[in-house]
């Protein structure tokens, strides 16, 4: 078998670990701000934390998965060595892309701060989490105008600068968290708004260093001849939004009910809601890992899909199932050997730790369905099918995981323990019928082929 896939798993492989990086990047920055936040702010402002991320996440992986539009497409005109088609899709996808980051940022500093009242939340908790969604919102903005040019440069297999500006992105966002946070250097400390200064100037920065080494570099010239504003096509802008809509609803589905059992958290109790924040921080990295794979079988399979060659695209996409398989068994074995420890990095309150050291249990078996199920996304994304499996999982989450974690955690009074577990229900059944998904099409075209 290793045999059959050696030359898959070699061609995944770079472009997944630079893009695994990278994807890391975005969910470290809101690792960084839960760790700063809970060993230098306490267990209120850490609660805080865990509410803002719970709802603005929601809104970033709309985002996200509008951008992520632009990928398959960049690597099927690859595959078809239309560079020209390279430039025009750029061009409509800043322009999509800057629309949507002005709407997000407009709902969710306006809309968001009105709803936050209104959750069932502590009082406090409310009060300190209002200045961090504000400037959350704001950071959409570049943050959409970076995810742009990445993707673009990632469809076209250049996956390493994109990992290397977010490196030095996060390393400055935790310098300027702590600095602002603790109040270092003559600065007054700011709490938890500490944090949220700290994200806006950092994905500033990486927007203009992103879209500078685009433009200039002289490896994307032949890509970006067609590149300007000028180059508006309504019918481009419908190719991006047909795939860019469905993957920001597949996101959305799956990251607003982990939203929603935070919010669920929040109504047992502060402590809860804080071990939650731990918890879901933890598993987030690794989920984002597995996500570094996916986009790299949604670049593997959108060029082979571009070619024609389907014999290649299963073989591709079996290999990287394999790959995120090992990988995930690798980080449960972690999260259920160390689940006591973990949650020392972020908070020394007992309770909380207590708590989060069980949620950590099942982090450690839902770790093997999220890579499963964010890896059949990817592939099917590359091929170009998207609506199916975000019908997929609106059921997997929303009519099964949201309804069992709400059932056992508050009807059966199991508590934490009990909206998690169905949470992992909800991520196996994505992760089969994703699989299935993919089994039927790929075959299907296979057959074609032939």
């Amino acid at each position: 078998m290793f045999k059959k896939y050696r030359s898959h798993y070699i061609t995944i492989l770079p472009l997944a670990i630079p893009v695994v990086i990278s994807q890391l990047g975005h969910t470290l920055v809101h690792v960084a701000d839960s760790i700063i936040v809970g060993r230098f702010a306490g267990t209120i402002p850490l609660a805080a934390v865990s509410l803002v991320n719970s709802i603005f996440t929601i809104i970033l992986v709309i985002g996200l998965g509008l951008s992520y539009g632009l990928t398959p497409l960049i690597s099927q005109a690859n595959g078809r060595n239309d560079e020209e088609e390279c430039g025009v899709l750029l061009s409509n996808s800043l322009l999509i892309n800057a629309v949507a980051s002005i709407i997000l940022f407009v709902f969710t500093y306006f809309g968001s701060l009105l709803i936050i009242d209104h959750l069932g939340q502590d009082a406090e908790v409310i009060r300190v989490a209002k200045p961090y969604l504000k400037l959350l919102s704001i950071s959409i903005i570049p943050l959409m105008i970076f995810m742009t040019f990445k993707q673009f440069t990632e469809g076209l297999g250049f996956t390493k600068q994109a990992m290397q500006i977010t490196i030095w992105g996060n390393i400055l966002n935790i310098c300027l968290g702590v600095i602002f946070v603790k109040g270092l250097f003559g600065i007054a400390p700011m709490g938890v708004s500490g944090v949220g200064w700290s994200t806006l100037i950092d994905r500033t920065l990486m927007a203009i260093v992103m879209a500078f080494y685009v433009i200039k570099n002289e490896r994307f010239k032949m890509y970006i001849r067609q590149f300007s504003i000028k180059n508006y096509q309504s019918l481009y802008c419908i190719k991006l939004l047909k795939i860019g809509v469905p993957i920001a609803l597949q996101y959305t589905f799956e990251i607003s009910a982990f939203s929603a059992a935070a919010i669920i958290m929040g109504v047992i109790g502060t402590n809860e809601q804080a071990a939650h924040q731990v918890a879901i921080s933890l598993a987030a990295m690794t989920y984002m890992m597995a996500s570094g794979i996916s986009a790299a079988a949604a670049i593997k399979s959108g060029n082979n899909f571009g070619q024609k060659t389907f014999g290649d695209l299963r073989l591709s996409a079996i290999s990287s199932y394999h790959l995120v398989i090992g990988f995930m068994s690798f980080t449960a074995i972690i999260l259920f050997v160390f689940h006591k420890q973990l949650p020392y990095i972020y908070t020394s309150d007992q309770n909380v730790i207590v708590i989060a050291s069980q949620l950590l249990i099942f982090a450690a078996v839902f770790q093997l369905f999220d890579g499963v199920q964010v890896v059949g996304l990817g592939i099917l994304r590359g091929m170009g099918d998207v609506k199916i499996p975000t019908v997929i999982t609106l059921i997997a989450y929303w009519v099964i995981g949201i309804p069992i974690a709400y059932f056992f955690g508050i009807v059966l009074n199991y508590g934490a323990g009990g909206i998690w577990l169905g949470l992992t229900i909800g991520l196996l059944v994505a992760a089969t019928l994703l699989y299935f998904r993919f089994n039927f099409l790929s075959k299907k075209l296979d057959v074609q082929l032939v």
